[in-house]
């Protein structure tokens, strides 16, 4: 099953990655035919069905329609304000809040930098209190992947906050 799964990638990669490009940009498309793929192999038996390239189409459109709904969703929910200004606290000392700031700035930073899916994995937990395995869930990966994209944001974050 392996082989005929090989087989299809070399006949029609090329051209789902094209597709993916034009669906969720070229950033995110080499992971969606990553992901097309491996829900292709855990399909089971691709050599007994009529169309093996039209199911592809059909994991790779379903993919980069969920990507665009998270990406809706994230930029939603995630949007700063810049309505509120930043004022430090009248018992503040000198200095803190910028410290603070600067703190803030690197760790924003940091995150920005993660990896997509390790990002995508943080931001569900952090920001939306989901837990591990319910975040794993709606990102159709693994509890054990989520957990280890879980580990390299924090590690990130705290190698950030030396």
């Amino acid at each position: 099953m392996r082989r005929s799964v090989g087989e299809l990638f070399k006949r029609h990669g090329r051209r789902l990655l094209v597709y993916l490009r034009g669906k969720a940009g070229a950033n995110d498309a080499p992971d969606l035919l990553q992901e097309t793929f491996i829900r292709a192999l855990r399909h089971g038996d691709i050599d007994a069905m009529a169309d093996p390239e039209a199911f592809l189409q059909v994991i790779a459109t379903n993919l980069a329609r969920d990507r665009m709904r998270r990406r809706n969703t994230e930029a939603k929910y995630l949007e700063f304000k810049d309505e509120l200004p930043e004022t430090p606290s009248p018992d503040a000392l000198p200095g803190e809040s910028s410290e603070d700031n600067d703190r803030s700035r690197l760790l924003i930073a940091t995150i920005d930098s993660l990896p997509p899916r390790c990002r995508e994995v943080f931001v569900l937990v952090m920001q939306e209190n989901m837990p591990v395995k319910a975040a794993a869930e709606r990102l159709s990966i693994s509890d054990s992947m989520a957990r280890r994209h879980i580990r390299l944001a924090f590690r990130r974050c705290r190698e950030a906050a030396r």
